[in-house]
């Protein structure tokens, strides 16, 4: 005798079998399913009480459920229709033309770097020794692709408090050899496109936004990811949305859009989806490169390319999470906004972030600096919070050229309206360039406003602060 009751007997699968309409008996089927999950979910997946509030996570309910078994029970595993609906809803969101989905946001920033060196861009491409604006306090992989492709980058302060890249100095860390700005909006507050877009215009560079802590984010009205000629988004599941591991790309032109798609798919120069033949009508009657006309053009490459799509099972799960982006990032706003408002009274020992003018930031965190005048370091604080509960997280690298992936590797750079260095050659006297940057990495770290925090955590959270400050002084 079986341990649990099965809710299905024989007698009632032999009808549901005996529907002769396939469509009707796959829908029934997949309700019936849904209906368990939700049971599932609801009764077996309750939340338990915490005693740790993590900087960042995931919410979500039996809605990311039902979508992930639909896509279980298509059982097409590859990039198929819930990533298409995905694309088109993503760049509908953001107000762009095209959305190409990524394994992740890393990947999506490869992808954007290495779609810039295509021979099919002209005199435009990037190509060796070119130079590439960014900044050293951000993530790795803004930097890593830069690298990756042979190009230099060319490393700006930023400024204490956006902890963004530093307009006023972006100028004057341009040569005959900048191409390309390439950086992030720090933690969702988005750095100044005025400028940088004026910059690009003046010097004939290419901007890539790295959206990945910015979706939702807003500059003059519009959507951060829609100013640069391509932007990245991130889905891990720290993210404003997730689908586990995912990012996309995005764009309006057409022709990045074409060479990003290649070099996403394995480099080919056809544009099928996965099981399509032939969407251009002509597979069997191209002449490209050295080879024989008529060769299938499905196995043309006109890329050095990789396979950095996602599953249609990681789609359907962006696909819920999309539903909820509104609802996410006004809580997001309004926990950053309670933060700000408990905490304001320590401002004599903490620098407090402050949205860049113009902006409407969808907030991923909320970084604070302390003070260099401040009785306690940053350390002391971090370690303090941690043994409450309360999660924290280093503002990323910090100062990335201090990390033994330069000091240990010979990387050609420059810092601001420098010569060429040696990343082995670097020196305090190099860091001391970058005083803004140093700064981040002594004193600088964020905590959480994600969808998970209550009310409640950050009334814990404010008040854990205060705890701290009172012992000091």
């Amino acid at each position: 005798m079986d341990k649990y009751p099965v809710l299905l007997n024989q007698k009632e699968i032999d009808k549901l079998l005996s529907i002769e309409d396939r469509e009707e008996l796959d829908q029934i089927i997949r309700e019936n399913i849904k209906q368990l999950a939700r049971i599932y979910f609801e009764h077996c997946k309750k939340d338990i009480k915490r005693k740790y509030i993590p900087p960042s996570g995931k919410v979500l309910d039996e809605n990311e459920l039902f979508y992930m078994i639909d896509a279980s029970l298509d059982m097409w595993l590859t990039t198929g229709r819930f990533n298409y609906q995905f694309e088109k809803k993503l760049a509908e969101f953001i107000g762009v033309k095209y959305a190409l989905t990524t394994n992740s946001g890393s990947s999506a920033n490869l992808l954007a770097i290495s779609a810039l060196t295509s021979y099919k861009l002209g005199e435009r491409r990037l190509r060796e020794g070119d130079e590439v604006i960014t900044v050293a306090a951000g993530f790795p992989t803004t930097v890593a692709p830069i690298i990756q492709n042979n190009l230099i980058p060319v490393f700006v302060d930023v400024e204490l408090g956006t902890y963004n890249i530093d307009p006023d100095q972006i100028e004057n860390a341009i040569t005959e050899k900048t191409r390309a700005i390439f950086v992030a909006h720090t933690l969702g507050n988005p750095f100044n496109l005025d400028k940088v877009m004026e910059l690009a215009k003046k010097y004939n560079l290419w901007v890539i936004e790295d959206n990945c802590d910015a979706l939702g984010s807003k500059y003059r009205g519009k959507y951060t990811g829609s100013f640069g000629h391509i932007s990245t988004i991130s889905f891990y599941p720290a993210h404003h949305i997730t689908m586990g591991e995912g990012g996309a790309v995005l764009t309006n032109d057409d022709e990045l859009f074409k060479i990003i798609m290649s070099i996403r798919d394995w480099g080919r120069d056809c544009w099928c989806p996965p099981g399509k033949d032939d969407t251009c009508g002509r597979r069997f009657n191209w002449k490209l490169g050295n080879l024989p006309k008529g060769y299938d053009h499905k196995y043309i490459y006109s890329h050095l390319g990789y396979n950095l799509k996602i599953t249609d099972w990681q789609a359907a799960i962006g696909l819920a999470q999309l539903e909820k982006l509104p609802e996410f990032i006004e809580k997001r706003k309004e926990n950053f906004k309670l933060l700000h408002e408990g905490l304001r009274e320590f401002e004599e020992y903490l620098i407090l972030p402050e949205a860049t003018p113009n902006s409407d930031p969808s907030w991923f965190g909320f970084p604070i600096t302390v003070r260099e005048t401040a009785p306690f370091s940053k350390f002391e604080l971090v370690r303090y919070l941690e043994s409450n509960g309360i999660g924290t997280r280093q503002l990323f690298a910090g100062n990335m050229l201090r990390h033994p992936a330069f000091i240990e590797t010979d990387i050609k750079l420059r810092i601001k309206d420098s010569g060429i260095i040696n990343s082995k050659d670097l020196s305090e006297q190099h860091y001391k360039l970058l005083p803004n940057t140093d700064e981040v990495l002594k004193g600088t770290f964020w905590i959480g406003v994600w969808p998970g925090i209550n009310n409640k955590d950050i009334e814990h959270i404010i008040n854990t602060f205060k705890t701290f400050i009172k012992g000091v002084k």
